[in-house]
C-alpha cells in the first residue's frame, strides 16, 4: 500500500497522512492517533525516499565514537542500547549512521555530518564530567540527545540518565544495613559522568551512617571481567579487608566472583556482591531467581527513550530540550548475606 491508498482510505489528503506519521506538531493528536492505528493496520511502510525529497531530511541519525571510547562499541551495553533505539528508528522510516574516528576529529566528524546534512540528529553515548561534545551540537545546530549526563555543563540540553548516585547509596545503604562496614566499590573510569555519580552515593551513604570511606577500597577502571578481579584480588589481600564488593556492571562483578571463589570464598556467605545489572539480553542475571544481587535498569528501555526523544526534536514534537530520570530497581539475588563476625577472611 503506498501513501496515496492509505490516503483514501482515511478520507484525508496525503500532505495530512505524511505529516501525522511523521509527528509534525500541527496534526491533531486525534488525526494522528487515527493515522498510526490505519498505518499498522494496513502494513504501511514509508517510502524513506519520498520523505527525504518531501522534508528535506536525512531520515538518518548519528552515533560517532572517538577512537578513545571505542571499546563502548564492544560492550554489550552499546548493543542493547542501539537494539533499543532501533526499534524506534526502523517504523519511523530512520537509518542509523555509525562512525568511529580520530580523538582530535571528533568536532571535525560533527561539523562535516552537518555540512553533508548526512544525519538529522545524534546521539551521544560514554557522557564525561565536563563533555564538551554538547556545546559543539548546540553551536552546530544539529539536534542531540545525551545517554547519560555531564555534572559540569551549565547549559541545558535533552538527556536519558539512570539515577546513578541513588541506585549505589541505596545498595550501600542495603550492605550496611547487613552489618557490612568494610565495603569496597568497583567503579568503571572517573571521567565518565555516571561513574563519578555512583561513587558520590557510595560516599554518601556510608558518611551518614558515621563511617569513614576507604579510599584503598575504590578502584576505578573499565569495566571488564579481568578489571573486576585484579582490583578484588587487590583489595583482598589487605589486612582487613573487604566484606562486601559493589561493582559497577555484570562484568566487573564476575571478575570480583572469580577473585572471591579463587581465594575459596563463597558468594553471599562469606563475602556480599552487588552488581549493576542493565538487563542485558544476551548476558543475563539469572532467569526466574536472579544470580547477583543487583541495582537494575534496562539499557534496551534507555534507547528507545531516547531514541523517541531525538525523533521529537527533530520534528518538532517536543518543543526544546526534554530530560528523562530512570530509577533503577533493588533486585535481592544470591550474592548478599549478613556479614561474618569473628571470621577472618
Amino acid at each position: 500500500m503506498n501513501l496515496k491508498e492509505l490516503s483514501l482510505k482515511l478520507g484525508l489528503s496525503p500532505t495530512t497522512v505524511s505529516r501525522a506519521l511523521n509527528g509534525y506538531p500541527e496534526v491533531n493528536e486525534a488525526t494522528r492517533d487515527r493515522v498510526l492505528v490505519a498505518a499498522k493496520r494496513f502494513d504501511y511502510r514509508p517510502n524513506s525516499r519520498a520523505i527525504r525529497l518531501a522534508s528535506g531530511r536525512s531520515m538518518a541519525v548519528g552515533h560517532v565514537f572517538p577512537v578513545a571510547i571505542k571499546n563502548e562499541i564492544m560492550n554489550p551495553i552499546f548493543a542493547d542500547f542501539i537494539a533499543g533505539a532501533g526499534e524506534v528508528y526502523a517504523p519511523n522510516g530512520y537509518d542509523l549512521l555509525l562512525s568511529v574516528v580520530a580523538d582530535d576529529q571528533e568536532e571535525a566528524a560533527y561539523r562535516e555530518l552537518k555540512s553533508r546534512g548526512a544525519v538529522d540528529g545524534v546521539i551521544i553515548h560514554a557522557l564525561r564530567t565536563d563533555d564538551p561534545r554538547i556545546g559543539i551540537l548546540t553551536s552546530l545546530g544539529i539536534p542531540f540527545v545525551c545517554h547519560g549526563r555531564a555534572t559540569d555543563v551549565t547549559q541545558d540540553y535533552s538527556w536519558v540518565d539512570v539515577n546513578n548516585r541513588r541506585a549505589f547509596l541505596r545498595a550501600t545503604d542495603f550492605l550496611l544495613d547487613l552489618g557490612h562496614e568494610r565495603i569496597a566499590l568497583v567503579n568503571g573510569t572517573e571521567r565518565m559522568d555516571f561513574a563519578t555519580r555512583r561513587r558520590s552515593g557510595f560516599f554518601d551513604a556510608q558518611i551518614a551512617r558515621g563511617i569513614t570511606p576507604n579510599e584503598a577500597f575504590v578502584s576505578a577502571g573499565s569495566m571488564t571481567e579481568f578489571s573486576g578481579y585484579e582490583a578484588a584480588s587487590r583489595m583482598l589481600e589487605a589486612d582487613n579487608p573487604p566484606t562486601a564488593f559493589l561493582a559497577s556492571s555484570m562484568l566487573s562483578g564476575m571478575g570480583v566472583r572469580r577473585a572471591l571463589e579463587g581465594r575459596g570464598l563463597k558468594l553471599g556467605r562469606d563475602v556480599s556482591v552487588i552488581i549493576f545489572d542493565d538487563e542485558l539480553s544476551y548476558l543475563r542475571n539469572g532467569e526466574d531467581l536472579p544470580i547477583f544481587t543487583a541495582t537494575r535498569s534496562s539499557v534496551r528501555d534507555a534507547g528507545r527513550i531516547a531514541a523517541q526523544m531525538l525523533l521529537d526534536l527533530i520534528t518538532g514534537a517536543a518543543p526544546g530540550p526534554q530530560h528523562r530520570l530512570l530509577e533503577a530497581d533493588l533486585i535481592i539475588g544470591q550474592t548478599t548475606g549478613p556479614v561474618l563476625r569473628h571470621t577472618q577472611i
